[in-house]
């Protein structure tokens, strides 16, 4: 049998982090991932599951686990899209299975800039033996969810988020009820007790390991209203680290410096920023989910374990040593989970609970419908619009082409000729956009509003039966 899997850990350490490395972008690219690696490997306590998002290339992948093999021998480098996922999970233990699943809704190919779409962002998926046991196998999620371009409830975007979240919880529940050690890990761009937020923790057995250490914890930055509603004192950098579990847009993150002081770093000058400082920017994007309940195997009478959380911190705060820069533009969260070994069968029935049996408030439901229905109006008019440029952009290629009969000048055919190539190229490539991506997106529409509308006549049902 394998070393690594002779012996049922009782423990288990797990880091995520978004690296911030995108290629020809990300700056001190090559130098911060290299240094990431570094970092991961002299860790303490040593970190026994990696999951990383926005590490895009294969040459950023190798030098990370060319500093961590020691540690982590096992890997996979998820590929996706037309650019990558950019998501890794490396592991002490092996790697039995893995595939990477897309969101069916993921961004929109005429946002470029963006990049959601063409990257092709998804759920990597690892089923990890850690022991020679039934028990002993988690299954681990990692994912980076579409980015927010506005704040909610403005977010264009906030449909497709939304969809993503109920595809990973999809994924967790399944993995929960094969009785494995589930965890979720990413960056999911969205701030505690949200709209996605509240799905995975209604719609799968999974919580938020932040949440359990520090329900009061914040729901956003100290600038946003829901936070404001609150009534807290402004925080400062520390306590945003160690309450707060902020990962991104903190004060002392070099990448979220002013231009004073980022020029100051480009220098070589090693600014120093005091933990004191007020911090009304930094919140929390970046998440550990996990669910290890109580399982027994009736079939060959093997009593299993619980999985329960010891702790949970924000990490990889540490600077480069020799460039003075945050290592990515976002912390780690990390967390150790350990094992109670006294499960039995009589209290796994009291404390084992079935997600299916959870639900959301019903306005919850209805607000994802109308988000959903928001949304579908929105491409529809997208789809006609797109369709009809096309139409109009073939018009008025005939018509360049019709001109050149009469044209006076060969300049002039020219310049009608050049005009109506663009002209056509454009038009088919919205042509294209309305036609065929905007109808997938529509009939993925309609996948998710048959789901959430399922699940709510299920919820009407239960709430029905506790009334009777």
């Amino acid at each position: 049998m394998d070393n690594h899997t002779s012996a049922s850990p009782l423990s288990l350490r797990v880091l995520s982090l978004n690296c911030w490395g995108l290629k020809y972008i990300s700056k001190l690219r090559n130098e911060r991932l290299t240094e990431i690696g570094n970092q991961i490997a002299a860790a303490e306590p040593p970190p026994e599951i990696v999951g990383l998002q926005e590490c895009w290339t294969k040459q950023d992948y190798d030098a990370i686990r060319d500093k961590t093999k020691h540690l982590l021998p096992y890997g996979k480098f998820y590929y996706s899209g037309i650019f990558g996922g950019g998501l890794v999970i490396l592991s002490k233990w092996p790697i039995e299975e893995s595939n990477m699943t897309q969101y069916p809704l993921n961004g929109r190919p005429a946002a470029f800039y963006r990049g959601d779409w063409f990257v092709g962002k998804g759920v990597a998926h690892a089923k990890i033996r850690m022991g020679p046991k039934k028990s002993d196998i988690a299954e681990v999620f990692c994912t980076h969810l579409h980015a927010p371009y506005e704040a909610e409830p403005f977010d264009s975007y906030l449909c497709h988020r939304t969809a993503q979240a109920w595809e990973i919880t999809k994924l967790m529940r399944g993995a929960a009820e094969r009785g494995h050690l589930v965890i979720g890990l990413g960056d999911f761009n969205m701030i505690p007790l949200s709209l996605a937020h509240r799905i995975i923790e209604t719609h799968s057995p999974v919580r938020d390991v932040w949440r359990i250490l520090y329900p009061d914890s914040s729901v956003g930055a100290a600038r946003d209203k829901v936070e404001q509603l609150r009534g807290v004192p402004m925080p400062n950098a520390q306590f945003n680290l160690t309450q707060n579990g902020a990962t991104c847009d903190s004060a002392l993150n070099t990448w979220r410096w002013n231009k004073a002081h980022s020029q100051r770093l480009a220098k070589g000058e090693n600014v120093q920023i005091e933990p004191t400082v007020d911090d009304p920017n930094a919140k929390r994007l970046d998440y550990i989910f996990f669910s290890g309940g109580p399982q027994y195997d009736v079939t060959n009478g093997e009593q299993t374990t619980e999985w329960t959380l010891k702790d949970a911190t924000v990490g990889m705060t540490m600077r480069h040593p020799t460039l003075y820069c945050s290592l990515s533009d976002h912390f780690s969260v990390e967390a150790t989970l350990v094992r109670d070994i006294g499960v039995t069968p009589s209290n796994v029935q009291s404390s084992s609970t079935d997600p299916s049996e959870r639900y959301l408030p019903i306005e919850t439901y209805d607000e994802i419908l109308a988000t959903i229905k928001k949304y579908d109006l929105r491409e529809r008019t997208q789809r006609r619009l797109r369709l009809g440029h096309f139409g109009f952009q073939l018009l008025f290629t005939i018509g360049c082409l019709i001109g050149v009969w009469w044209s006076p000048e060969n300049y002039v055919s020219f310049i009608l000729m050049l005009l109506s190539s663009l002209s056509l190229s454009v038009g088919v490539i919205d042509g294209l956009m309305g036609g065929l991506f905007v109808g997938s997106e529509l009939r993925a529409l309609k996948e998710f509003q048959w789901e959430v509308e399922n699940t709510r006549t299920r919820a009407l049902a239960n709430n029905s039966a506790k009334q009777s």
